[in-house]
């Protein structure tokens, strides 16, 4: 069995894919792996470092709006979908997994043309063009990641996130997680993270409410982003306050932490809900609204707050969150309600769709026509 992965772009689209990439070889130890991506992308990174082939195609944007951009788009989609079609022949695929970004388009446009089966899987809350596409006009199966996406044909799987994460303990490993981050080992922990870039935002609201946050015992651990410093306001003999460019250990993040300050993308909503950690969801106020979806879930059921990206200032960390992040019996009951939410196991429940889908498509006629 051979199977095409399209995700790439950002690490909402490559993390998923490589989570499956492992999901099926744990299932198949003998299954082809060819991911789809683009030069500029995370993924011609991230990909070969994780051991699997990738082919690259031309990138190819869609714009949201009407552009004179628009007008350059058939050309170059046509070329990148030719490459795509190369590739998929190439390896003889079984099944084409689209996880969004921009290679999904062509892949799935390459696909239908030589009649090979396609499952499609969405990252977001709010879909994007190119799975809204894909549910209506190529897709054999469609997976979502949160309850309510509104695909047709739409198969709840959750979101594939890594092992690490996905089988975290936090209460088990938090002795050596904070121990790991310099941490007190008794004191409550507040985790504050806008991505890998990070995000201004929350760097400066949380900064700014160091000393109301050191006065109620709370210690924060702080990933900036590699290009921000932050100074917090804290008196003498106060709880650390870690501050650091980037996380690489964020399941050690996880166990260390017993609130969570950080952006709504659809990998760090799930991640959180999975190891029952409780957040305040702070959305990206650009694109199309996708972040205010995907934490909506979570916020509704109990598990996490919600604050606009505006309305995140030091008063509201200070009225807000100082509160929350010591009460030990609060933050217990909103753990239990998103853990109960997200499923941990969707890599493996979607590998399982993948690989049905590939089976029972091997040897016919649809197969033979490529």
């Amino acid at each position: 069995m051979h199977v095409v992965l399209a995700g790439g772009g950002s690490a909402g689209h490559v993390s998923p894919a490589l989570a499956l990439a492992a999901a099926l070889r744990r299932a198949d130890p003998e299954v082809g792996l060819t991911f789809l991506g683009t030069e500029e992308g995370l993924e011609s990174r991230l990909v070969p470092a994780a051991g699997y082939e990738l082919a690259l195609i031309p990138r190819v944007p869609l714009p949201r709006d009407l552009t004179p951009r628009l007008l350059t788009v058939p050309g170059r989609l046509a070329g990148a979908v030719r490459a795509a079609a190369t590739v998929i022949q190439r390896v003889n695929a079984d099944v084409v997994v689209g996880l969004g970004g921009y290679v999904a388009m062509p892949a799935y446009l390459a696909a239908r043309r030589l009649k090979v089966p396609v499952v499609v899987h969405e990252q977001n809350a709010r879909p994007g063009i190119a799975n809204r596409f894909a549910a209506r006009f190529v897709t054999s199966e469609v997976a979502v990641s949160f309850p309510a996406t509104p695909l047709r044909h739409a198969n709840f799987v959750g979101l594939p996130i890594r092992r690490e994460i996905a089988t975290l303990d936090r209460l088990a490993r938090r002795q050596e997680a904070r121990a790991a981050f310099g941490l007190d080992p008794q004191r409550p922990c507040l985790l504050v993270t806008g991505g890998s870039q990070g995000a201004l935002r929350l760097n400066q609201a949380v900064s700014a409410a160091a000393a109301a946050l050191a006065q109620a015992g709370v210690q924060v651990l702080h990933a900036t982003g590699p290009r921000n410093v932050v100074e917090p306001e804290r008196p003498e003999g106060a709880p650390p306050y870690v501050a650091v460019p980037y996380i690489e250990r964020m399941d050690l993040a996880y166990a260390a932490a017993d609130l969570a300050i950080v952006r709504a993308g659809a990998n760090t909503v799930t991640e959180l809900a999975a190891v029952g950690l409780p957040a305040v969801f702070v959305p990206y106020p650009v694109g199309n609204g996708e972040q205010r979806f995907n934490a909506q879930p979570v916020v509704d059921a109990g598990g996490g707050l919600l604050v606009d990206d505006a309305a995140l200032t030091p008063e509201w960390v200070r009225e807000h969150v100082v509160g929350l992040v010591t009460d030990a019996d609060r933050l217990a009951t909103m753990a239990k309600v998103a853990s109960d939410l997200m499923p941990a196991d969707a890599d493996d429940r979607l590998a399982e769709l993948v690989r049905s889908v590939a089976t029972s498509t091997r040897g016919n006629a649809g197969k033979g026509a490529r």
